[in-house]
């Protein structure tokens, strides 16, 4: 496999291309096995007889372990081919997705998904970083747009999926479908993704340094602070409201657990059109106009799906695509604006760190959205439009730190 210079050219080529869908089947497959656990809370709790609070805990201990393995990233990983960091953490993703179709026990499932954390928190970073060293700037936008598109996918296709194979055939299954499918994209990324060494260039005449001097020096430049900062409130706002969408729309509106598919195909299907829309975006206008818009109008979708008006199925549907295509939609003009806050030789430590930085922001809405929440005896959610008026507030506020992020590379 041939050594990538930081950029290939003025013009997008077929190898680019490939590229771009390659990581963006990478993105895929990592937020499936995210996403897929909650929609069979009901299942898993049935069959492992656990309550709301450990399952609770096997849901926050991807989350703990993605932040962590992350923070270990953000110091070493610079010093890696992107290439062989990729495969490694994915070929780790598909063990521990196996490992959760194995499970027998709730220990087994916490440790499966506590190890699913350490790789799959590293992997969104490294795709990125990855856009970032490869694609020029005046195309980063459309790329993270095309690479982002694994979000859109696996709402649309992944999750629905994961439901319909669950009950068919139970909740183990999904995670044994997406084992076999990491291991085809694994080999896809194998025979594509070039290697990316650029950034070794830059360290190469460098001292060695230890986890710590690689966290002080990054942590040194003031710019890389702004970019945490940014994607911290971006996800704390939308993770506020996230996890507890599903459980509201079933208590609070009357829908039943088929028809959430609906919400993630829908939803996911409206990002599929939006996101290159919103990469074409970025790339034309500054990406602070263009993110303070997205994030103004998406305090429209929140206040609606957090209100869980006592609507029809079609006017649920809508505001959930709303929801999914506009406060997604943000992390677009964001990590434009991440992967250029720095330079090339710190971009894998910043985009890792920024993951860390995310998941901890997520763990944390879903606790503090949790404290905010109650139920009363119907089952009803109670308080819901309270986390989303503090879910936009947080969202506005993001605003004023993107304004601080500076454009280095």
């Amino acid at each position: 496999m041939k050594t990538t210079p930081n950029t290939v050219g003025s013009e997008e080529s077929l190898a680019e291309r490939i590229l771009l869908w390659t990581l963006m089947l990478v993105q895929f497959t990592t937020i499936v096995d995210f996403m897929i656990i909650m929609p069979l809370s009901s299942d898993l709790m049935r069959e492992m007889q656990i309550g709301t609070a450990h399952f609770g805990l096997v849901i926050s201990a991807y989350a703990i372990a993605a932040a962590a393995s992350s923070l270990l990233a953000a110091a070493i990983a610079d010093r890696f081919d992107r290439r062989h960091a990729l495969l490694f953490t994915f070929a780790g993703l598909a063990v521990s997705t196996l490992g959760c179709a194995l499970a027998h026990g709730p220990t087994a499932l916490l440790a499966a998904r506590a190890l699913a954390g350490l790789f799959g928190g590293v992997l969104g970073s490294i795709t990125l970083a990855i856009v970032g060293d490869v694609i020029p700037m005046q195309r980063r936008g459309r790329a993270m747009s095309v690479v982002m598109l694994g979000f859109s996918l696996a709402a649309v296709a992944g999750v629905p999926a994961g439901l319909f194979i669950a009950a068919h055939y139970g909740w183990r299954m999904p995670f044994v479908a997406l084992t076999v499918l990491c291991l085809i994209i694994g080999v896809v990324a194998w025979r594509w993704v070039p290697s990316v060494r650029g950034h070794l260039v830059a360290r190469a005449n460098a001292p060695a340094q230890s986890l710590l001097q690689s966290w002080r020096e990054l942590l040194a430049v003031p710019n890389h602070w702004r970019a945490f900062v940014l994607n911290f409130l971006l996800m704390f706002s939308g993770f506020l409201i996230i996890p507890y969408i599903a459980p509201a729309l079933v208590a609070n509106v009357g829908l039943s657990q088929a028809q959430l598919s609906w919400i993630y195909l829908v939803g996911g299907a409206g990002t599929l059109i939006s996101r290159p829309i919103l990469g074409r975006l970025t790339d034309k206008y500054p990406y602070i106009r263009v993110l303070s818009c997205v994030i103004i109008v998406s305090c429209i979708p929140m206040m609606l799906v957090t209100l869980t008006l006592p609507l029809s199925l079609p006017w649920q549907l809508l505001f959930a695509m709303l929801f999914f295509v506009l406060v997604s939609g943000r992390f677009i003009p964001a990590m434009a604006m991440t992967t250029a806050s720095t330079e090339a030789r710190f971009r894998g430590r910043v985009m890792a760190f920024s993951s860390a930085v995310q998941n901890f922001g997520s763990g944390s809405a879903a606790f503090i959205a949790g404290l905010i929440l109650s139920t009363d005896e119907a089952g009803r959610l109670l308080h819901f439009e309270w986390v989303g008026v503090l879910a936009c507030a947080i969202g506005l506020f993001a605003i004023w730190a993107g304004s601080k992020v500076k454009r280095i590379s």
